[in-house]
C-alpha cells in the first residue's frame, strides 16, 4: 500500500500550443525569440530531434503551464528561462527551476506532462507543497 503524502495541490496549469503558430513566430523572430524564451540546453535538445519545432512547442507549453499553476502567475516575476524543461533517459519530462521562480517554489514538487499530435502540443503542470 502506498504511503499517504501530506502534500497538497497548490496549483494546476494547462497550455495548448499550435505548432504552426509557434513555427511562424520562429520564422519571424528567429534566434531573438528562441534565446529569449529557451535555455541553451532546451534548444540543444530540441535541435537534436527529427522535428525540432514539436519539441520547442512542448517546452513553450510547459513553461506556460507552470506560469499558470503559480499562484502569482506572470505578475509574480516569472521569467521564461526560470523554468527549464528536461527529459530523463526514458523521455519523462521534468522542470529545473532558476531565479525568482525557484525561490517561489522552494520545497514544492512540480509534476509535468506533455502530449502532442501533428498540429498541437498540450502540457499540464501541477504544483504540490
Amino acid at each position: 500500500m502506498r504511503e499517504r503524502s501530506s502534500r497538497m495541490i497548490e496549483g494546476i496549469g494547462v497550455d495548448v500550443v499550435e505548432i504552426q503558430r509557434l513555427q511562424r513566430a520562429i520564422d519571424a523572430w528567429g534566434d531573438i525569440f528562441l534565446h529569449k524564451i529557451f535555455t541553451d540546453r532546451e534548444l540543444t535538445y530540441a535541435h537534436s530531434k527529427k522535428n525540432p519545432t514539436h519539441h520547442i512547442a512542448a517546452r513553450f507549453a510547459v513553461k506556460e503551464a507552470v506560469a499558470k499553476a503559480l499562484t502569482t502567475g506572470w505578475s509574480g516575476g516569472f521569467r521564461w528561462k526560470d523554468v527549464e524543461v528536461e527529459n530523463d533517459s526514458s523521455g519523462k519530462p521534468s522542470v529545473v527551476l532558476y531565479g525568482h521562480v525557484r525561490e517561489l517554489l522552494k520545497g514544492s514538487k512540480i509534476l509535468v506532462s506533455i502530449s502532442h499530435s501533428e498540429n498541437v502540443v498540450v502540457a499540464v503542470a501541477v504544483i504540490e507543497r
